[in-house]
């Protein structure tokens, strides 16, 4: 079964399940996968096609017909509609939730599965050795841990009810069938080992929250980038790669709000008025200081071990994002006076890596009659393998999320002794204990985790080279003696047990603004942007989250461990946090931009926002269309999700255009650029010569001037230079991030670099503008010059991948999306890795555009994350609400539902999405009743 050709436009969005090397080595065994698959799917012999029959339908979901489940109190209805979508209706909380539970099994189990072996870091049970290393970071984490001490101590004992009904009905699914009924992935697993899933446990689902929040962590690596950078580059240099957030310019998300200093909480300006206040509140702490003292901490041995920091990161599985870096997400909401219908419209696409299958599972949670018995009637975006949905809406109301950025990690640089770490003068014992990690075939491997007395993991016993270098390193005089060594530790609100699942369930029934914003409270990790409408004609925001404040420093850079005037002095108080209500302007837009104007806000939320260039088109695609005085229609927030301008195009074409260029072919490909309107679509031709320019502009510019241990790994794609079509062999692919100079740390070109080069515009002899010559490739003395020799490099780069011929060019061919299975699709044998992925699509987009399909300017032009999904609610009549997911319903490959959304989601369509039981009949194709 070939993978999908389809050649189509379409728009950011990715979500992704966890990235495994399953390590097995091409020997013995993974010729023996590939002979027995060969066999059994090709069916080239006959008991290869009876295998092939028999392994692959057993999988599938039963989706007619009836079904016992020892438990139900009670008869449940599974409808699917034509991609499989299912929609379940019960009389019970507890039944609705145990058939989630059984119905995401059905098409979602083996997803199911890695993900929670990921965070459990037992990752090596399934896929051997080669998972050694990232086990032992996550168990040094220990997310399982955490997420036990909050199902034991922390979550309500209704969440708890919930979450034992949806292991139950997991289980249910998997009671009596062998691994290879479950997935075609077993099948092939079990020729290697002899693995077999166990029991889901509640704690199984706690556990993805905290994975999530990993991935949602905030400025983290940029923390690592501003120290690493101290070895080569001055505090003034450092301030141009790190400008400040330009708020002038791009509107931060709360506008209309302000902080009373008197009463220490947060009010609402503007036309309406909350209606009540947060429910829970934490300790309030001092406002963190402008200024780090991690400048203090820098040296050679400190910045090996950042240096190696940076590698163990990079290399630690990703749940839904790209280990922290460079992603975002759009949502907005359009108050009722400026839509066609009168009532609100609320749209969301998160932006996530692009996983096979996607992160989200499209789903309805109704029950027959809303009761105390029964009190959910809700549908969306839900996560395989945790109960309730997590963006959507209900019969009232509708919500969606983006990550908010806010700094809730820091880094600190530890004193380390054989008796413990120094503490304010003294030495401290580390708390410890010692996990086994076991290793498919037998094997296991004992660790021990060392923590400070604040539960703070010490991150470098993870890697020995970090251990030995900390025994040598040098610091400046601001540190005590060198001693035993240093050693890395962090500091993470989500190592903290704390209520976010409550906050799910307590969202899904929420009916009005009050409801909402006490049940966001709940919300503590990841910290999420959460926008809002309801029926009623309100709209609003709210930040939720456990947010630090800090004594001394900003979060910006690692600090002191030995020094108590660095640690967290609490939270930030819920009341405190910004929210708007009803603004006066009638939309609210959230992008992962500044939360609110610094000059108006007392705490430090982060120092490393987004810089906006989606929000603040977003904000004037709106603008135009109220002023004009036009109302906006379901189908024009969809078509805002499809922009595809480029702000920093807009920003440097004029300026290369007037760039004097001598050689033919370079002025050649510089006319493409006239007349180019900056919409990057996937067959035009200037986009693609334009990002290529400025890919090459900031290698020039930046690349050869960052310290060499700031190298991005980049997302390194194998693409088929020839074609689209069929699996890529050795002779034909490239490795896409292969021009990458080893010593150079290449910038990813993310908005805040769109804002370094802004800033830079003026100063046309800056130091950054200066570039050695290269072979027959001129130097740069000034900005022109580096420009001038940009076009230069980005046409001969484009010559080599696309051909000389002009004509032929098109963003779409750079600029592909593959799909792919994130476990056996990535470092599976070849055939299976054939098998079990899809693509490429050509997409239009790129990066920081409102649809965002990002792409990483370290490894080359492949898209890296997407929109995950894309949703359109009206609050007016919600069946005519619309909704897509990245992939489709099913985990399996075989299926009809495994990428059947793919082809309209690059297109940029919606399907319908019927919510009513009426609108639901009407749509469905399969009935399932499960009996008790």
């Amino acid at each position: 079964m070939p993978p999908n050709t389809t050649a189509t436009t379409g728009d950011t969005a990715a979500t992704g399940a966890t990235s495994v090397k399953s390590g097995r080595k091409k020997g013995r065994k993974a010729r023996l996968i590939v002979l027995v698959l060969v066999l059994a799917i090709i069916g080239g012999v006959a008991y290869g096609a009876y295998w092939s029959i028999s392994t692959v339908r057993a999988s599938f979901p039963q989706t007619t017909g009836t079904i016992t489940l020892d438990g139900l109190s009670g008869p449940v209805d599974v409808k699917r509609d034509g991609n499989g979508i299912p929609q379940i209706y019960a009389s019970s909380d507890e039944d609705l939730f145990m058939a989630q539970g059984f119905v995401q099994a059905q098409d979602r189990f083996y997803e199911m599965d890695v993900r929670r072996h990921m965070t459990s870091g037992r990752l090596s049970e399934m896929f051997g050795k080669g998972q050694v290393e990232n086990d032992q970071f996550l168990r040094t984490l220990g997310w399982d841990r955490i997420a036990e001490q909050e199902y034991e101590h922390k979550l309500s004992a209704a969440t708890k009810k919930y979450l034992q009904a949806y292991a139950k009905g997991v289980n249910a699914y998997l009671d009596g069938k062998d691994a290879k009924d479950i997935s075609l992935e077993y099948a092939a697993l079990g020729f290697a080992n002899d693995y077999a899933p166990g029991k889901w446990t509640p704690v199984d689902s706690v556990s993805w929250l905290k994975a999530m929040a990993w991935d949602l962590r905030g400025n983290m690596q940029d923390e690592i980038d501003r120290a690493l950078m101290t070895s080569r580059l001055g505090p003034q240099q450092i301030a141009d790669l790190y400008p400040e957030y330009p708020y002038g310019r791009n509107k931060p998300i709360v506008r209309e709000g302000r902080y009373d200093t008197v009463t220490k909480t947060f009010q609402q300006g503007g036309a309406g008025s909350a209606t009540g206040t947060t429910g829970t509140t934490a300790t309030t702490g001092t406002t963190g200081s402008s200024t780090s003292a991690g400048s203090s901490t820098t040296g050679s041995g400190v910045t090996s071990q950042l240096a190696g920091l940076y590698k163990v990161l990079d290399d630690v599985p990703a749940a839904v994002g790209v280990n922290g870096q460079g992603i975002g997400s759009n949502s907005w909401v359009v108050g009722g006076r400026y839509t066609i219908t009168g009532k609100p419209l609320l749209a969301n696409d998160p932006h996530l890596s692009a996983s096979l299958p996607s992160v989200w599972y499209q789903m309805g949670l109704h029950c027959r009659t809303v009761s105390a018995k029964c009190q959910y009637d809700v549908t969306g975006y839900t996560f395989a393998g945790m109960p309730g949905v997590i963006i959507g809406h209900n019969a009232n109301i509708a919500w969606g999320m983006t990550n908010s950025g806010v700094d809730v990690t820091d880094l600190y640089l530890e004193k380390l002794s054989s008796n413990g770490y120094l503490y304010d003068g003294k030495v401290k014992p580390f708390t410890s204990r010692e996990e086994t990690i076991k290793v498919a075939g037998g094997s296991s491997k004992k660790i021990v985790v060392r923590q400070t007395k604040d539960g703070m993991p010490l991150l470098s016993d993870r890697d020995d080279e970090l251990v030995k270098v900390g025994r040598k390193a040098t610091v400046d005089s601001a540190a005590p003696d060198r001693g035993d060594g240093y050693g890395i530790a962090l500091k993470w609100t989500a190592l903290q047990p704390g209520t976010s699942m409550d906050a799910v369930f307590a969202i899904d029934r929420a009916a009005d603004w009050t409801a909402f914003r006490s049940a966001a409270a709940l919300f503590d990790v990841p910290s999420q942007n959460l926008i809002y409408a309801d029926t009623e004609n309100h709209i609003g925001y709210t930040l939720p989250g456990k947010i630090p404040t800090r004594g001394e420093g900003d979060g910006s850079l690692p600090v002191p461990g030995w020094d108590s005037k660095y640690r967290w002095t609490g939270y930030i108080d819920q009341d405190e946090l910004p929210y708007e209500y009803n603004p006066k302007r009638g939309y609210i837009v959230t992008a992962n931009q500044a939360v609110v104007d610094k000059d108006k806000y007392p705490y430090t939320l982060t120092t490393d926002w987004g810089y906006g260039a989606r929000s603040q088109r977003i904000t004037d695609l709106i603008e135009s269309k109220i002023k004009g005085g036009g109302k906006i229609s379901t189908d024009d927030m969809r078509q805002m999700q499809l922009d595809n301008s480029s702000e920093i195009a807009r920003l440097l074409v004029p300026k290369l255009l007037k760039i004097n260029i001598a050689d033919k072919d370079v002025r050649e490909a510089q006319s493409l650029l006239e007349g180019w309107d900056y919409t990057q679509d996937a067959d035009s031709a200037a986009a693609a010569y334009f990002n290529a320019v400025w890919r090459n502009i900031l290698k020039l510019a930046f690349g050869n001037k960052m310290p060499k241990e700031l190298r991005v790994k980049g997302q390194c794609l194998w693409m088929d230079k020839s074609n689209d079509t069929g699996p890529v062999d050795d002779d034909t692919k490239v490795r896409e991030c292969g021009e990458r100079d080893a010593d150079q740390a290449q910038p990813d070109g993310g908005d805040r670099w769109f804002e370094v080069v802004r800033r830079l515009m003026d100063d046309e002899n800056s130091d950054w503008w200066k570039a050695p010559a290269a072979g027959t490739r001129p130097k740069a003395d000034n900005r022109d010059e580096l420009f001038g020799r940009a076009m230069i490099d980005a046409r001969w780069e484009l010559t080599a991948k696309l051909g000389k011929d002009i004509d032929t060019w098109s963003w779409g061919r750079l600029h592909r999306l593959f799909l792919k299975n994130q476990t056996l699709g990535t470092e599976g044998p070849g055939f299976l890795q054939y098998v079990l992925n899809r693509g490429p699509w050509r997409l239009s987009g790129g990066e920081a555009t409102v649809n965002a399909s990002g792409w990483n300017a370290a490894g080359g032009y492949g898209v890296v994350w997407v929109p995950s999904m894309r949703m359109v609610v009206n609050l007016k009549e919600l069946d005519k609400s619309r909704w897509i997911n990245l992939t489709g319903a099913s985990g399996h490959a075989f299926s009809a539902h495994y990428t059947d959304q793919t082809d309209k989601w690059a297109k940029g369509e919606l399907l319908p999405w019927s919510y009513s039981s009426k609108a639901v009949d009407g749509s469905t194709s399969d009935t399932l009743v499960l009996k008790p």
